[in-house]
Protein backbone atom coordinates (compact mmCIF):
# COMPACT_ATOMS: atom_id res chain seq x y z
CA UNK A 1 0.00 0.00 0.00
CA UNK A 2 3.13 2.70 0.82
CA UNK A 3 3.96 1.93 -2.85
CA UNK A 4 0.87 2.28 -4.44
CA UNK A 5 0.31 5.53 -2.29
CA UNK A 6 3.71 6.73 -3.34
CA UNK A 7 3.06 6.38 -6.78
CA UNK A 8 -0.33 7.99 -6.17
CA UNK A 9 1.62 10.87 -5.28
CA UNK A 10 -1.28 10.42 -2.02
CA UNK A 11 -0.66 9.50 1.70
CA UNK A 12 -1.05 6.34 3.06
CA UNK A 13 -3.80 7.23 5.08
CA UNK A 14 -5.56 9.06 2.22
CA UNK A 15 -5.55 5.79 0.42
CA UNK A 16 -6.78 3.64 3.10
CA UNK A 17 -9.41 5.79 3.37
CA UNK A 18 -10.73 4.73 0.14
CA UNK A 19 -9.11 1.27 -0.48
CA UNK A 20 -9.00 -1.05 2.59
CA UNK A 21 -6.10 -2.99 1.00
CA UNK A 22 -3.95 -4.12 -2.44
CA UNK A 23 -6.82 -6.60 -3.36
CA UNK A 24 -9.90 -3.50 -3.32
CA UNK A 25 -7.63 -1.45 -5.26
CA UNK A 26 -6.98 -4.23 -7.69
CA UNK A 27 -11.20 -5.03 -7.96
CA UNK A 28 -11.54 -1.50 -8.55
CA UNK A 29 -9.22 -1.20 -11.28
CA UNK A 30 -10.61 -4.36 -13.02
CA UNK A 31 -14.20 -2.95 -12.61
CA UNK A 32 -12.88 0.09 -14.44
CA UNK A 33 -11.65 -2.06 -17.41
CA UNK A 34 -14.79 -3.83 -17.52
CA UNK A 35 -16.54 -1.46 -18.21
CA UNK A 36 -14.33 0.25 -20.47
CA UNK A 37 -14.61 -3.34 -22.36
CA UNK A 38 -18.55 -3.16 -21.96
CA UNK A 39 -18.33 0.42 -23.72
CA UNK A 40 -16.10 -0.74 -26.42
CA UNK A 41 -18.43 -3.23 -27.35
CA UNK A 42 -21.41 -0.86 -27.18
CA UNK A 43 -19.44 1.31 -29.77
CA UNK A 44 -18.36 -1.49 -31.64
CA UNK A 45 -22.44 -2.26 -32.27
CA UNK A 46 -23.26 1.19 -32.88
CA UNK A 47 -20.96 1.69 -35.09
CA UNK A 48 -21.71 -1.03 -37.85
CA UNK A 49 -24.58 -1.56 -40.17
CA UNK A 50 -27.77 -3.66 -38.75
CA UNK A 51 -26.40 -6.85 -40.94
CA UNK A 52 -22.74 -6.36 -39.38
CA UNK A 53 -23.44 -5.61 -35.92
CA UNK A 54 -23.25 -9.15 -34.50
CA UNK A 55 -20.27 -9.71 -36.26
CA UNK A 56 -18.44 -6.67 -35.73
CA UNK A 57 -19.11 -7.25 -31.82
CA UNK A 58 -18.10 -10.52 -31.66
CA UNK A 59 -14.65 -9.12 -33.12
CA UNK A 60 -14.05 -6.28 -30.50
CA UNK A 61 -14.94 -8.77 -28.13
CA UNK A 62 -12.19 -11.39 -29.29
CA UNK A 63 -9.76 -8.64 -30.00
CA UNK A 64 -10.17 -7.20 -26.43
CA UNK A 65 -9.00 -11.07 -25.41
CA UNK A 66 -6.12 -11.24 -27.32
CA UNK A 67 -4.84 -7.71 -25.99
CA UNK A 68 -5.22 -8.94 -22.54
CA UNK A 69 -3.77 -12.61 -22.64
CA UNK A 70 -0.49 -12.02 -21.01
CA UNK A 71 -1.38 -10.37 -17.80
CA UNK A 72 0.47 -11.20 -14.56
CA UNK A 73 -2.50 -9.95 -12.42
CA UNK A 74 -3.87 -12.89 -10.10
CA UNK A 75 -7.09 -13.31 -12.83
CA UNK A 76 -9.10 -15.85 -10.27
CA UNK A 77 -8.70 -13.05 -7.71
CA UNK A 78 -10.32 -10.60 -10.37
CA UNK A 79 -12.80 -12.81 -12.22
CA UNK A 80 -14.53 -12.77 -9.20
CA UNK A 81 -17.54 -10.84 -7.39
CA UNK A 82 -20.72 -9.17 -8.28
CA UNK A 83 -19.49 -6.91 -11.06
CA UNK A 84 -17.63 -9.50 -13.17
CA UNK A 85 -21.17 -11.60 -12.85
CA UNK A 86 -22.96 -8.18 -13.89
CA UNK A 87 -20.93 -7.50 -16.41
CA UNK A 88 -21.08 -11.22 -17.98
CA UNK A 89 -24.69 -11.10 -17.45
CA UNK A 90 -24.18 -7.95 -19.80
CA UNK A 91 -22.22 -9.28 -22.40
CA UNK A 92 -24.64 -12.11 -22.67
CA UNK A 93 -27.75 -10.04 -23.23
CA UNK A 94 -26.19 -8.09 -25.73
CA UNK A 95 -24.63 -10.86 -27.64
CA UNK A 96 -27.40 -12.87 -26.88
CA UNK A 97 -29.87 -9.40 -28.79
CA UNK A 98 -27.36 -9.26 -31.79
CA UNK A 99 -27.90 -13.18 -32.44
CA UNK A 100 -31.98 -12.83 -32.42
CA UNK A 101 -32.36 -9.70 -34.71
CA UNK A 102 -29.38 -12.11 -36.86
CA UNK A 103 -31.87 -15.19 -36.59
CA UNK A 104 -35.08 -12.97 -37.38
CA UNK A 105 -33.15 -11.40 -40.42
CA UNK A 106 -32.45 -14.88 -41.46
CA UNK A 107 -28.76 -14.98 -41.16
CA UNK A 108 -28.35 -16.35 -38.17
CA UNK A 109 -29.43 -20.45 -37.19
CA UNK A 110 -32.58 -19.82 -35.85
CA UNK A 111 -33.05 -23.60 -34.36
CA UNK A 112 -30.62 -23.17 -31.04
CA UNK A 113 -31.81 -20.47 -28.47
CA UNK A 114 -30.22 -17.12 -29.19
CA UNK A 115 -28.71 -16.86 -25.35
CA UNK A 116 -27.25 -20.69 -25.79
CA UNK A 117 -25.42 -19.60 -29.35
CA UNK A 118 -24.31 -16.33 -27.40
CA UNK A 119 -22.41 -18.99 -24.73
CA UNK A 120 -21.22 -20.78 -27.46
CA UNK A 121 -19.54 -17.65 -29.55
CA UNK A 122 -18.38 -16.08 -26.01
CA UNK A 123 -16.34 -19.52 -25.13
CA UNK A 124 -15.41 -20.09 -28.09
CA UNK A 125 -14.20 -16.20 -28.59
CA UNK A 126 -12.56 -16.28 -25.26
CA UNK A 127 -9.68 -18.83 -27.36
CA UNK A 128 -8.41 -15.43 -28.79
CA UNK A 129 -6.46 -14.77 -25.64
CA UNK A 130 -4.19 -17.69 -26.21
CA UNK A 131 -3.81 -16.80 -30.27
CA UNK A 132 -0.48 -15.53 -31.49
CA UNK A 133 -1.80 -12.67 -33.42
CA UNK A 134 -4.40 -10.56 -34.55
CA UNK A 135 -4.79 -12.34 -37.73
CA UNK A 136 -5.43 -15.45 -36.14
CA UNK A 137 -8.23 -14.21 -34.22
CA UNK A 138 -10.22 -13.00 -36.99
CA UNK A 139 -9.70 -16.64 -38.26
CA UNK A 140 -11.35 -17.89 -35.04
CA UNK A 141 -14.00 -14.97 -35.36
CA UNK A 142 -14.59 -16.44 -39.01
CA UNK A 143 -14.84 -20.44 -37.76
CA UNK A 144 -17.71 -19.04 -34.98
CA UNK A 145 -19.18 -17.21 -37.61
CA UNK A 146 -19.71 -19.95 -39.84
CA UNK A 147 -20.81 -22.28 -36.81
CA UNK A 148 -23.91 -19.56 -36.73
CA UNK A 149 -25.11 -19.58 -40.50
CA UNK A 150 -28.62 -21.46 -40.72
CA UNK A 151 -28.35 -25.07 -41.48
CA UNK A 152 -29.02 -25.98 -45.23
CA UNK A 153 -32.61 -26.47 -46.32
CA UNK A 154 -33.82 -30.08 -46.67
Amino acid sequence: MSQIAAAAGIGRATLYKYFPDVEAILVAWHDRHIARHLRQLAEARDAATPAGRLEAVLEAFALIQHQHHDTELPVALLHRGEHVARARRQLQDLVSELLAESAEAGSVRSDIAPDELAGYCLHALTAAGTLPSATAVRRLLAVTMAGLRPPPAG
